[in-house]
Parts: C-alpha cells; sequence; structure tokens
C-alpha cells in the first residue's frame, strides 16, 4: 500500500486486531502455502491446467486502487482471460463497474454483488465472480 488511506498505512484499511488474529488463523495452515514474489498473472498462467490449484484474486480494483496502492496498474482483461481459462476453483473479489461485469460475461463467469463494510463502518457493494456461485445461496443469512 502506498500510504493508506489518509496517511494511515494498513490502519486505514484494517483494524490491526483483526487483521493479526487473520494472520495467526493461516499460520497454522502455514505448509500449505508457498509464498511467492512474481507476477500473479504469470502464476496463473502456468497453473491454469492444474484442477487441484484454487485461485483468489482480491486484485487492485478499478476505482480505489489508484489512490491504494503503488502497483495498481493491472490488465483486468488479461487477468479475466487467465482466470476464465484455468481449471482448478475460482474466486475473485472486485469492485462492482459496468467494466468488470463486461469482462466477467466475456469469460463466461458469473458475478454477485455482496455487502461489505468498509473501515468507516459504511455498507458498500462489491463483486463475487467465479464459474459458478450457487454455493452462495447455501451460505446462512445474518
Amino acid at each position: 500500500m502506498k500510504e493508506g488511506e489518509n496517511g494511515k498505512g494498513l490502519g486505514s484499511r484494517w483494524y490491526p486486531e483483526t487483521l493479526y488474529r487473520r494472520i495467526m488463523n493461516l499460520a497454522v495452515h502455514k505448509r500449505m502455502f508457498r509464498p511467492l514474489r512474481m507476477d500473479g498473472l504469470s502464476i496463473i498462467k502456468s497453473n491454469r491446467h492444474r484442477d487441484r490449484v484454487a485461485i483468489f484474486v482480491d486484485p487492485p480494483y478499478t476505482v480505489a486502487g489508484k489512490r491504494l496502492y503503488t502497483y495498481f496498474d493491472i490488465d483486468h482483461g488479461r487477468l479475466f482471460r487467465h482466470c476464465a481459462d484455468s481449471h482448478g476453483a475460482l474466486l475473485m473479489t472486485y469492485d462492482d463497474t459496468p467494466e468488470i461485469r463486461k469482462l466477467a460475461a466475456k469469460s463466461h463467469l458469473e458475478c454477485r454483488q455482496v455487502a461489505m463494510k468498509s473501515r468507516q463502518h459504511t455498507v458498500k457493494n462489491e463483486l463475487l465472480i467465479s464459474r459458478d456461485l450457487s454455493w452462495l445461496d447455501l451460505a446462512p443469512t445474518r
């Protein structure tokens, strides 16, 4: 992240306690993960034929990415093409814009709008994108 929002770094996007708890929950499974410092598009492309590889993509969003991240400028069309060609499980999160909905439709991927709560406790909508989002219908409602 550049400087976060209002110069607050990580604290502008997540509560420190929540971030700590999430990292510690992942630590239990650390042997299942291998961090790579590489271009994510190359990794997706090189693993697209592996049906046991699950891909989760949370890219710099088209609207807020420029404000939040140093490396915000990505080829969203290329990302969608690589994800659509992948054989394993796929889940993407994105901002809800006409451009992103069009890319998803062109890639034959489903979109579902979901509510999320921002750091400022405002409710905003974003998209979940995948080949099959029917599992969302089975999720308990709050």
